[in-house]
């Protein structure tokens, strides 16, 4: 929740000196990162509506809780950049490319440009910090769990700063290349580039939150990790079913039919049955979470 409200707050304070840079200097790649930074700006807002819909409890009508809700905030928080970002700055760059203008002074957007890397510099910090603490608990690469995590809020943080930052630097370039040249063909170039490098980011990010609403089973490796845990139970013949479903950073629905041995009472199935919800919590921890938000396995007999 901290990273995205750094992330916000720095990007409405940018999104606003932008503006009034490009403004005066009448640079597309400025007015172009000015749209970036606007729609960086409700991405945010989005993310923020995304972790408070999806931390509601769960309830009579909502039995397995709200988790997914995340993802189809954080997937229009991805249509915002998509829209807002990088088809604007696309437009600015074909623009200024058909209109032909005349540079004007660059000093104030160098100035605001300057300033906006330090603001998003620290908004980047912010959320690397965060993904490496998750990667060292998981003990995977910071590249892997960016990669792969269900946190899409974080992943979205990193990504949109990273970006920024990018962007930052080719707007730079775009205005040295005018001042230099005395042409607005630099500047028009800058734009579509940043507005092609935010079309990339929309896309990764839709693409992961997408995933995640059709439903993303766990890695290979922890489930075959679930069957073996399983299959330690003492009364566990064979896992004929094993089933799981990410619904959150911190929630996975876990089912399994299972075939007991033929000699087993009701008295040991069910003691199996609450052995096996303990491995699998056990296998499972859920960082920062109460443990009431792993949801329990389902233990089917054959």
């Amino acid at each position: 929740m901290f990273t995205v409200v750094v992330a916000a707050a720095a990007n409405f304070g940018i999104a606003l000196a932008k503006a009034v840079a490009g403004v005066i200097s009448g640079s597309s790649a400025m007015l172009s990162e000015a749209g970036h930074s606007v729609a960086d700006t409700v991405t945010e807002l989005l993310l923020l509506t995304a972790l408070r819909r999806s931390e509601r409890p769960a309830d009579e009508d909502h039995p397995l809780g709200y988790g997914p809700a995340r993802y189809i905030w954080a997937l229009l928080a991805s249509v915002a950049t998509f829209v807002g970002g990088g088809v604007f700055a696309l437009y600015d760059g074909i623009h200024a490319l058909t209109h032909d203008r005349e540079p004007g002074d660059p000093l104030i957007s160098y100035l605001v440009l300057a300033v906006a890397f330090l603001l998003e510099a620290y908004s980047l910090r912010t959320g690397l910090r965060q993904a490496a603490g998750e990667a060292r608990h998981r003990r995977v690469p910071v590249r892997r769990y960016l990669r792969h995590t269900p946190d899409t809020a974080v992943k979205a943080v990193v990504m949109e700063d990273s970006a920024a930052l990018a962007g930052l630097v080719l707007a730079a370039l775009g205005l040295l290349g005018g001042q230099l040249t005395g042409s607005g063909l630099w500047d028009g170039v800058a734009s579509i580039l940043i507005g092609l490098l935010l079309v990339y980011v929309a896309w990764v990010l839709g693409h992961s939150n997408t995933e995640f609403l059709i439903g993303r089973a766990l890695p290979r490796a922890k489930r075959d990790a679930l069957r073996r845990e399983l299959l330690a139970v003492g009364p566990v013949e064979d896992v004929l079913e094993l089933t799981t479903l990410v619904q959150g950073p911190h929630e996975i629905l876990v089912a399994a039919k299972v075939d007991f041995r033929d000699a087993s009472t009701a008295a040991e199935i069910e003691t199996a049955c609450e052995e096996a919800e303990s491995r699998l919590r056990a296998r499972l921890p859920s960082p920062g979470c109460p443990s009431r938000r792993v949801r329990r396995a389902g233990i089917r007999p054959c």
